[in-house]
């Protein structure tokens, strides 16, 4: 199969082990079944927005235009910081945006990719969020109203866990097994201050602690890890080949080498894979 068109973030789906779709514009692959043989992506030369076409020079923030990287809200800076969240004062790039998409329930949660890490999510990226990081297992924590609360929470947890997923060691192999459940009850009784702090201010609905949650476990198409994690990149090397050996977060896994889809949004790229057709 040859196929050709602009690189999207892969889509995933939660089964045994996670369904792969890479995406190329209107175009969809299913990428499990070239897991063992041979793949080839060449870019093409060509990167366009991924928000408004344009067509650009460099992509910013995994696929957008300089003008779009700064003037559209999910490009600011409490995207990755939530708790600089500055829409009370006026000054949110989109505020309709803002409503739609931050003042939505959101979840804290804890995972195992790496090892145990915190991170937030809006209730419609669960399990996408957690896939997306590798994570072999995941636990939802906290629900709250929404995206500000979450920042705030997370920056409690992390004087006691990380919130960032060291990707090298993420895809060497599977993470070693971790009782979330255990890791869970030890954070909240750390953040019961701050848990009661915020709902003193912002109201007792603001925060919910769930009890019930069970652990979603995921398990990735791999046959083999890498003992040595060379990364691909396509504006150094734009021709990236090799035998496909296992897809996990949103890494490619070739024998030549790992490439992150999602960092090259916007990119044009050629598909060549036999076994795809």
């Amino acid at each position: 199969m040859k196929i050709s068109g602009h690189l999207r973030k892969m889509k995933t789906e939660l089964a045994h082990p996670v369904a792969y779709t890479l995406l190329l514009d209107d175009q969809q692959v299913r990428l499990n079944p070239a897991i063992g043989h041979p793949i080839k992506l060449t870019y093409q030369g060509v990167i366009h927005c991924t928000h408004c076409g344009r067509k650009s020079r460099k992509s910013f923030n995994q696929g957008y235009c300089y003008p779009c990287f700064k003037k559209l809200a999910q490009c600011d800076i409490c995207i990755v910081s939530p708790e600089k969240c500055h829409f009370d004062q006026g000054s949110c790039r989109e505020p309709d945006w803002g409503e739609a998409n931050c003042f939505q329930p959101h979840f804290v949660y804890l995972a195992n990719s790496s090892g145990v890490k915190v991170g937030i999510t809006r209730h419609t990226q669960i399990p996408t969020r957690w896939i997306d990081q590798g994570a072999v297992a995941a636990l939802p924590v906290l629900k709250v109203r929404s995206r500000k609360i979450s920042g705030l929470l997370e920056v409690a947890f992390k004087a006691y866990v990380a919130d960032k997923t060291s990707w090298q060691r993420m895809l060497k192999g599977v993470a070693e097994p971790v009782d979330l459940y255990m890791r869970r009850d030890e954070l909240l009784a750390r953040i019961e201050p701050e848990i009661a702090s915020l709902c003193e201010s912002m109201g007792d609905d603001a925060v919910e602690v769930l009890a019930d949650q069970p652990v979603v476990d995921i398990h990735y198409p791999v046959e083999t890890y890498p003992t040595k994690v060379k990364s691909l990149n396509f504006d150094k090397t734009p021709e990236v080949s090799g035998v496909l050996q296992g897809i996990k977060g949103q890494y490619l896994l070739l024998d030549s080498g790992v490439i992150n889809i999602r960092k090259f949004g916007g990119y044009h790229i050629e598909l060549d894979c036999d076994a795809l057709n």
